[in-house]
């Protein structure tokens, strides 16, 4: 007696014995059909059963194209991104040169151009050379400025070039006041745990006169090595307070000495030492509005004024 598995698997056979003799017979039937019979039958299964595969596989076709256009896209993306990021550095040091060039056009023969090269050596970290010497008039203790504010001071000087420290050395100091002229001290270096944490310490300042954030703070002209007016940063906050006696604030710096290529060198005119350069680094508004109309800019004048402090106001 056969089981019901065998029965089962017999009527499979069979069935699918019918099936392919359907179909042969389906195929011998079309194929001695006359041509536009054979193309009627071809477009009405078309139209109906092969319809959904149809969709299928033309979604599937299109699905493709769009990953190649969507790879091709993502390739050209990242070219352009790349490309951007190459041009970065170059338009901002075209940016600082543009500022270094207009700030050299006002300040006149007493700034001398120089390119900054970091020697890169152990222990040199707060030095660079300058490709300008005592041939180009440079001296010892003369300001390194670019068109932020102050580097730094010139320290050694041959024929052709010359050593300079900026604002991070451990013996940088700088007299200073706000911008206003109300306050003095004292400008000294911190270092931080990474060269880019190295900030500025405003000490000195009298207990009793606080000192707002974001005032400006610009080199006093005390002394004989610093003019009065080149911009030295902006107060943070508050580093430290003796009770009735003093206070310190933490100064941003304007410059960070490690992006300096191009910097000019004050070295006075004939002979005689720059004490005001205020006028360089803030312009007077009604000046800036006279340049923007066309008129005349503030080393054009007819009385033949700079910019500078005028006669009898009080500044040097």
């Amino acid at each position: 007696m056969s089981s019901f598995d065998d029965e089962v698997a017999g009527a499979r056979r069979r069935r699918e014995v019918w099936v392919s003799l359907s179909c042969i017979l389906m195929a011998t039937v079309l194929n001695v059909l006359p041509l536009p019979a054979q193309q009627w039958v071809s477009t009405a299964l078309r139209a109906s059963v092969l319809s959904p595969f149809i969709v299928t596989q033309e979604s599937l076709r299109q699905a493709r194209v769009r990953a190649a256009e969507i790879s091709e896209l993502q390739a050209r993306l990242d070219s352009t991104i790349a490309v951007l990021a190459s041009q970065e550095p170059l338009r901002e040091e075209n940016n600082r040169l543009r500022d270094l060039l207009e700030l050299r056009e006002r300040a006149g023969p007493a700034f001398v151009s120089a390119s900054a090269l970091r020697p890169g050596t152990r222990g040199s970290e707060s030095m660079f050379l300058l490709d300008v010497g005592s041939e180009d008039g440079v001296e010892v203790n003369d300001p390194v400025v670019v068109a932020e504010g102050l580097v730094g001071i010139i320290r050694e000087v041959g024929p052709r070039t010359s050593l300079a420290m900026d604002w991070t050395h451990p013996d940088f100091r700088v007299s200073v006041m706000t911008l206003d002229g109300e306050h003095y001290g004292i400008v000294e270096p911190r270092t931080g745990a990474f060269r880019e944490e190295d900030r500025l310490l405003l000490n000195g300042i009298p207990f009793h006169t606080p000192l707002e954030e974001g005032a400006e703070v610009v080199t006093s002209g005390r002394g004989t090595v610093y003019p009065r007016g080149v911009r030295i940063g902006t107060v943070l906050s508050l580093a430290e307070a003796e009770a009735g006696w003093r206070r310190a604030y933490w100064i941003q710096p304007a410059v960070r000495p490690a992006s300096v290529t191009h910097a000019l060198v004050i070295t006075g005119e004939e002979g005689r030492p720059v004490s005001e350069l205020t006028h360089l680094w803030h312009v007077p508004e009604e000046e800036l509005e006279e340049e923007w109309e066309g008129g005349d800019s503030a080393g054009d004048r007819e009385d033949g004024s700079t910019g500078g402090a005028a006669p009898g106001s009080g500044q040097p």
